[in-house]
């Protein structure tokens, strides 16, 4: 598999570059590929609703999804990537290269949103489903269209599903301003991160919308410390071993906690349990707000990564093995495999409405999606691998 990603090339500077020293050539960490292909499988099945195979996804079984993983890895492998041009080119350069990758980014959702709109609005047209436009935020093109395009362009409107991408392309063109800070105090730049989360969620910071009113459905302000905690933590490359003296506390608090999580996350989907959550319980924990990425979200994402850097080693054997070659090829071409995840999203909720969404449909509608954005990502790297050559 080509060592290439979407990002740039995360594992060819190791954690320390920030030093200034001649660094050596690390292998890479395939756990980066792994967990963030997994994820985007993962959005891709979280957004087609009422999807029965989304159960096996993060979000039933906890406070935290996906997206938590996706913008950490993110952060992860920014800094493994332009931390090294960083040290070789100076802060220019890197800004360069960053700024370089933030208007690929750019194109990409413009060039989905066009494809996505359309996709909607002809399904809408030939269903005679007219209520889809507004199930999918897309009523504005009715009524004001040149205005919903330039807010579009502005990154402030954005249908349904759409929001993702947006966040990744903000925290990434800020980036070079704590891309040297983070190389060289990265618990300097972490506590700058919190004490910007704790700010945006005390005085309510959030990006403004389309239509007036609405605000950005991932607080860029506060969400910003998930994709910092992935930097910070790729720039010290020794929190695992910082942490391993305190993992006869910690294991199992993470453990309790994601329990604790997991009965709270069912509660939502049964009866029962939901009868057994005291009212002063649901008082203390309610609301968990996605949008400003509740502490309850946090930690919780946190408690998990924790377990899994402890359970799956760098060289654990299954991660080179043909099972999870599929979720790390997709990891490795993440913004083509997520583009094409969200459009054939709807393409499944649209085909599972004209089905009667039948749990075999649903089930061979989300097959179907995960093996073309495999395909996608086979073909992304033969072409890159050719073109190398």
């Amino acid at each position: 598999m080509p060592v290439a990603t979407d990002v740039g090339r995360p594992g060819d500077e190791p954690a320390g570059a920030h030093t200034g020293r001649p660094v050596a050539r690390r292998v890479r960490d395939l756990r980066l590929d792994f967990f963030r292909g997994l994820a985007l499988w993962f959005i891709f099945l979280d957004h087609i609703p009422n999807n029965a195979v989304s159960w096996i996804t993060l979000r039933n079984y906890g406070f935290s999804d996906a997206a938590e993983v996706f913008v950490f890895i993110s952060g992860y492998a920014a800094t493994v990537a332009y931390s090294g041009v960083l040290v070789r080119r100076g802060w220019l350069m890197a800004t360069a290269a960053i700024l370089r990758r933030v208007w690929q980014l750019y194109a990409a959702h413009i060039m989905l949103f066009v494809a996505f709109t359309a996709q909607i609005a002809w399904f809408a047209i030939h269903s005679a489903q007219g209520g889809l436009l507004e199930e999918m935020n897309l009523l504005g093109f009715v009524g004001d269209p040149t205005r919903v395009i330039i807010e579009a362009a502005l990154l402030r409107f954005r249908p349904v599903n759409l929001d993702v991408l947006p966040l990744y392309i903000v925290l990434l063109a800020t980036f070079p301003l704590a891309l040297p800070i983070a190389a060289r105090a990265p618990w300097v730049a972490l506590a700058g991160s919190v004490i910007l989360y704790l700010l945006a969620r005390r005085f309510d910071w959030n990006l403004a919308g389309y239509p007036e009113g609405k605000v950005w459905y991932f607080d860029p302000f506060t969400w910003q410390l998930v994709f910092m905690c992935g930097a910070v933590f790729a720039a010290d490359g020794r929190v695992g071993a910082r942490l391993r003296p305190w993992s006869r506390l910690l294991l199992p608090a993470a453990i309790a906690y994601l329990v604790f999580a997991a009965a709270i996350a069912l509660s939502w989907e049964f009866q029962a349990l939901a009868r057994l959550v005291p009212h002063w319980l649901a008082r203390l924990l309610y609301p968990i707000d996605k949008t400003t990425l509740d502490p309850l979200r946090l930690a919780h994402f946190l408690a998990l990564a924790y377990i899994v850097q402890l359970a799956v080693p760098a060289d654990a054997a299954f991660l080179r093995g043909r099972l999870a070659a599929p979720v790390r090829l997709c990891g490795a071409h993440s913004l083509s495999v997520f583009c094409i995840g969200t459009f054939l999203s709807f393409s499944a909720q649209a085909a599972l409405s004209t089905t009667e969404g039948s749990f075999l449909a649903q089930v061979a509608g989300s097959a179907a999606g995960i093996a073309i954005m495999v395909a996608a990502a086979a073909i992304a790297a033969w072409y890159r691998h050719e073109e190398r050559a």
